[in-house]
């Protein structure tokens, strides 16, 4: 048995982009555009917010989805290769797009992350602490 993508009939892919996603403004600069552009995601208090406030802000992924999920940060972040980069990259024939020029080469998008995760841990403590007592292989 494996995890489900809570949209999809297929196994759920624990890639960065859950955390990111939600920055996405194409099609909707007028509204989260707006709301997004007055934070600055390389600015410590700004990025704060939008972590809490978004980031960790994802209903529709069970607590399983959520163990998951920042089990896949905890790996990426002990490679000290990982291309954080990468997660903000949008190929241009993408209909994709950030609120601020910032979102496209962050100062420091290894640290972005890891402030995730540990945001997340305490965020999701208790989500993250359901999960943990159960066998992963049962999911």
């Amino acid at each position: 048995m494996m995890l489900k993508d809570p949209y999809l009939n297929e196994d759920f892919d624990p890639r960065l982009m859950w955390f990111v996603g939600v920055f996405g403004v194409y099609d909707r600069e007028e509204t989260l555009g707006v709301e997004l552009e007055v934070y600055n995601p390389d600015e410590s208090a700004d990025r704060e917010i939008l972590i809490r406030r978004y980031c960790l802000n994802l209903p529709y992924l069970s607590y399983r989805h959520k163990f998951i999920l920042i089990d896949s940060l905890y790996c990426k972040l002990q490679l000290p290769d990982y291309d954080f980069q990468s997660v903000f990259e949008i190929d241009i024939w993408e209909a994709a797009s950030w609120p601020r020029g910032e979102w496209y080469c962050l100062q420091d998008p290894r640290g972005f992350f890891k402030e995730v995760y540990r945001l997340a841990c305490e965020v999701w403590a208790g989500d993250l602490a359901k999960a943990a007592e159960e066998d992963p292989s049962t999911w």
